[in-house]
């Protein structure tokens, strides 16, 4: 249980990244420079080696007789003379007719023999190669072939060698020395880079607190400075506790304006059903009242639900309603309802893609609510249309309804939309239709306004946010 745990802290996910990282590039950087620093020693090494090859060419010749002499006189190092004293030189025979190992060698070499390679490099080239000399010894073995006009074709190997033991534990004590070096960098570099993970940390313990705050009660929301990385976190975390609170509260509001509103129909049927029992001759008038009452209890319960839905819709991204549909099936509707009165309701082709950007439920109560409006005061004829409205800012859809009924006066229109207001007593309903269709189009951020129509009658213009095609 507790390596999953740790797989999951972004603490050490960090840290073990980063030991990783540094551990390799530590390693590499260790491999690279022990490499360059042998690399360097042999080549000083061989550099000189070939200082000493070149005395011994200059030194080299033939007598008399035609045989090759060296005298060892000229050469200054005395470790040439010491038996097996690390340091040693040899000429080889090469070519002509009788080739021959070791025709001269130093002192030191003793009764011993360089082996070098069977090559033959060009005359005056240097060729270096890594030898094993006497009792096993690691020798760095330069060479040369030259030539002498009186030998004829015969050609003159002349090799110098020396002990790499030195060299070798130069190379050892650097590495030891870098290995240390390395150790301690790493070391260094772990340590910061932990004391970097926590203070780069450290902001999301300071956003922990203050969560534990909120959650505990004692704040009302994320307070504190934050980088520049976590605060749009915490903006948007408290975007949400804000909004929370704000549905909190519009739950608290709308349970409460339901509860008021229904306080009424109540009221009333407990007096019509405590009046009928206290006088049977009204009992008669009973069913009517109640059904009456239902009626405007349900219209109450239908408007808040529409606002409550509205406001969870508000401002959601992709939502999307298609108005043709929606048109084509309140015509259909208030068609049949009203059927006995022989209206005529005309519907304008609504432009193919236009789209409310809200709740398909929300549109079909703005449209119905207008819609049977329009029918309970027409003479005759409605008439529908949708239509994208281009502005200034964002276009919108716009639906016009119009009506051949009497209309209403400038000054009455805003009363008309304040809810439960009725102009008309006589004519059934509770008042709310205009009510809820202009607190939905508020909610949606449209707009609501009524005029006169051409036939004289009215025109409710509706303003709504239309979804992108």
């Amino acid at each position: 249980m507790r390596c999953p745990a740790l797989l999951r802290s972004l603490r050490w996910r960090l840290l073990a990244a980063t030991c990783v990282a540094v551990l390799a590039a530590v390693v590499m950087a260790g491999a690279v420079l022990s490499g360059l620093f042998r690399e360097h020693v042999t080549r000083q090494f061989a550099a000189t080696l070939t200082a000493e090859l070149d005395q011994v060419t200059a030194r080299f010749e033939m007598d008399a007789a035609g045989s090759p002499r060296l005298d060892p006189a000229g050469l200054s190092d005395p470790r040439w003379t010491r038996p097996y004293s690390g340091l040693y030189w040899q000429v080889d025979r090469m070519g002509g007719a009788t080739p021959r190992r070791g025709v001269l060698r130093s002192r030191s070499l003793w009764d011993a023999e360089l082996q070098a390679p069977a090559d033959q490099p060009p005359d005056g080239q240097v060729h270096v190669h890594e030898v094993v000399g006497p009792g096993g010894a690691a020798l760095l073995l330069v060479e040369r072939t030259v030539r002498v006009a009186a030998d004829g074709p015969a050609a003159w190997r002349l090799l110098v060698a020396a002990d790499r033991h030195e060299t070798a534990e130069a190379v050892e004590r650097f590495n030891g020395v870098l290995a240390w070096s390395l150790a301690a960098l790493l070391g260094l570099l772990l340590l910061a880079a932990a004391t970097q993970v926590s203070i780069g940390l450290a902001p999301l313990q300071a956003l922990q607190q203050a969560l534990a705050a909120v959650r505990e009660g004692r704040r009302p929301r994320l307070q504190g400075r934050f980088p520049l990385e976590v605060q749009p976190l915490a903006d948007d975390f408290n975007g949400v506790l804000e909004r929370n609170a704000e549905v909190v509260a519009r739950a608290r509001t709308q349970a409460g304006n339901l509860a008021h509103a229904l306080k009424t129909p109540l009221a009333a049927m407990a007096q019509a059903a405590d009046s009928a029992q206290r006088h049977p001759d009204e009992l008669a008038a009973l069913p009517a009242l109640v059904a009456e009452q239902v009626e405007i209890a349900r219209r109450h319960v239908h408007w808040h639900l529409a606002r409550s839905r509205a406001a969870a819709a508000q401002g959601v991204p992709g939502m999307r309603a298609e108005v043709a549909p929606v048109v084509t099936g309140l015509v259909r509707v208030m068609s049949r309802v009203h059927g006995e009165r022989g209206l005529r309701i005309e519907a304008q082709a609504v432009p193919p893609g236009l789209a409310f950007a809200g709740e398909v439920q929300d549109l079909q109560e703005m449209l119905g609510n207008l819609l049977d409006n329009a029918c309970k005061w027409a003479r005759s004829v409605i008439r529908i249309s949708a239509l994208p409205e281009q502005g200034g800012g964002a276009p919108r859809l716009r639906v016009l309804i119009e009506d051949d009924g009497p209309g209403i006066a400038a000054d009455q229109r805003e009363r008309a939309l304040a809810r439960g207001g009725r102009l008309d007593e006589a004519t059934p309903g509770s008042g709310l239709g205009l009510a809820i269709v202009r607190e939905l189009a508020d909610l949606y951020g449209g707009q609501l306004s009524l005029t006169r129509a051409k036939s004289g009658g009215l025109a409710v213009e509706l303003m709504l946010p239309m979804a992108s095609a």
